[in-house]
């Protein structure tokens, strides 16, 4: 007779290793943030040869890792001060941070906030303009083209196009403490935007017209408080025109309904509840003005949905995985009906997922941070 057999329990088996290598995204540089907390500067410059290298790497970090910017922008600017001491160097580095947000998909908003903080912190401050004075000196070079910008070929326009949008961003971004303490907008940057949308309008193609709609979709609220503040009617102009423009020019009919469902969001005060919470308090369940400007994605049923829908990283997800979206908004027109909306039409086609997922989760995490 066999011997009864005792019963043994599975071993658990899996291929998993403690001793397996951390994972990094792609594009990921495992090395690069130790550049930037060395103890000292001549160990973080070093391996760079010149300003502009050390620069771009920074920058295109940014790019690709954009949730970085709090932790690491005061050491990047603590390095560019003990660097930045001729002002030749201060105009290079100018003209890097402008050409980088000119030129990359989506830095505009970034390139204004790393602009923002480095007109406050950076040290030098030359006889020909600190860093703000040179930074508006090179935006109005692009400026004073702006009538024949609007006119040249579809690359000259495209390229005016993302400095209007760079330059909508500093609007907002862009701190200037005043006489008595008091932080303001820049106002030549007011003026600066609504003679640029004049340029716009007067070259009614439709590329033109797209960017005047981005432009007012993302600084038409805070614009039109400021006139109004200066008891000015800027924006009865501007929307007078929009419904000119409508009935008179050869643009495209997705174009003319983009402008009409603009029209339509200002006369709804661009979206916002009046008698909500105080700006420093405002939350998510106080407040019905807290998403408004997030962006609105749309699932695969043409439903749209917010930051504001309970199930908003599930239905973001979803949508990251379906590989055609992005050119579909180019190729087809997006619908610009509600406030905020995400312009695929400048996103990189070849931008990787995972980095943009980071880049709408950094940029979430931030508006709640500034908020609080």
């Amino acid at each position: 007779m066999a011997e009864p057999q005792s019963a043994v329990d599975p071993v658990a088996t899996s291929n998993l290793s403690v001793k397996a290598p951390e994972f990094y995204p792609p594009g990921y540089n495992q090395n690069f943030n130790q550049n930037f907390t060395d103890s000292s500067f001549e160990d973080r410059c070093d391996g760079y040869l010149t300003l502009a290298e050390y620069v771009q790497d920074f920058l295109n970090h940014l790019t690709e890792q954009p949730g970085c910017f709090e932790t690491e922008i005061e050491q990047f600017a603590e390095t560019l001060n003990g660097w930045v001491i001729a002002d030749e160097a201060l105009q290079e580095l100018v003209e890097l941070i402008y050409q980088q947000a000119t030129s990359v998909p989506n830095f505009s908003y970034m390139g204004a906030r790393l602009c923002n903080y480095l007109s406050h912190h950076l040290t030098i401050s030359p006889q020909s303009g600190n860093f703000r004075q040179l930074l508006l000196q090179r935006c109005r070079t692009e400026y004073e083209n702006r009538d024949e910008a609007t006119k040249g070929d579809e690359t000259t326009r495209k390229q005016f196009h993302a400095f209007v949008l760079f330059l909508a961003e500093l609007y907002l971004n862009l701190e200037i403490k005043g006489t008595k303490g008091q932080v303001t907008r820049a106002e030549i940057l007011q003026e600066g935007l609504r003679e640029l949308l004049n340029a716009l309008f007067s070259n009614p193609v439709d590329s033109n017209l797209i960017c005047a709609v981005k432009l007012l979709k993302l600084t038409g609220s805070v614009l039109e408080d400021a006139w109004k503040e200066k008891g000015k009617n800027d924006m009865e102009e501007i929307i007078q025109r929009i419904e000119n423009v409508v009935l008179d020019a050869n643009c495209s009919r997705d174009v003319k309904h983009m402008l009409l469902k603009l029209v339509e969001l200002r006369s709804s005060n661009w979206g916002r509840v009046h008698g909500t919470t105080p700006h420093a308090e405002a939350t998510p369940e106080n407040d019905p003005n807290y998403f408004m400007n997030e962006p609105t994605f749309y699932t695969s049923d043409g439903v749209p949905f917010t930051a504001a829908d309970p199930d908003y990283q599930e239905k973001y997800q979803e949508l990251l995985e379906r590989e055609d979206l992005f050119p579909y908004y180019e190729e087809n027109g997006a619908d610009l009906s509600g406030p905020g909306e995400l312009y695929f039409d400048e996103i990189d086609d070849e931008m990787d997922p995972e980095i943009e997922e980071a880049y709408e989760k950094f940029c979430l995490e931030s508006e709640h941070k500034r908020k609080q």
